[in-house]
């Protein structure tokens, strides 16, 4: 008897681990841009830039601040983590991006057409363990070349 109450036991815990290993992250929050932890590789960083984030799985919601020389420019788009595709605007046109988890990193990748030109994004979000940094790590691609980027923003 006191075999089968562990055994009992054993696979509750079992199921209890599995179960807090499949939890996702949640990238809510306000998060601003820390520059002397971000590269930017060859495109110009920005003096400034916040996320403010509203992730309740499978809805994400990020609106994006960014000040640079050419101005403050803000950007307004809405996600789901299933991967189905969504369609968002901005400055530059329109923007179709499927997500999905890797692990605990949320993959976007994004296509979209820049005045004549096909480019993929393939941006890789993570959290820190303590929920205090989010990185997103970026590559591009395009006819004209391809880059990487590193943002790491803390929470505020």
């Amino acid at each position: 008897m006191k075999t089968a109450k562990w055994i009992v036991v054993a696979g509750l815990m079992l199921l209890l681990c599995a179960a807090m290993a499949q939890a996702k992250p949640n990238f809510s929050g306000d998060w601003k841009m820390n520059p002397a932890k971000s590269d930017f590789g060859q495109m110009p960083a920005p003096s400034s830039m916040t996320q403010k984030v509203t992730h309740n799985d499978p809805n994400l919601k990020v609106v994006t601040t960014r000040v640079s020389e050419n101005g403050e420019f803000t950007n307004d788009a809405a996600y789901t983590t299933d991967g189905k595709e969504c369609t968002n605007k901005g400055r530059m046109g329109e923007t179709k991006s499927t997500l999905k988890w890797d692990g605990d990193t949320l993959v976007i990748e994004s296509k979209a057409d820049f005045q004549g030109n096909a480019v993929t994004i393939t941006n890789k979000w993570t959290l820190s363990e303590d929920g205090k940094t989010l990185t997103v790590n970026s590559h591009f691609a395009s006819s004209m070349g391809e880059g990487d980027s590193k943002i790491v923003y803390e929470k505020q």
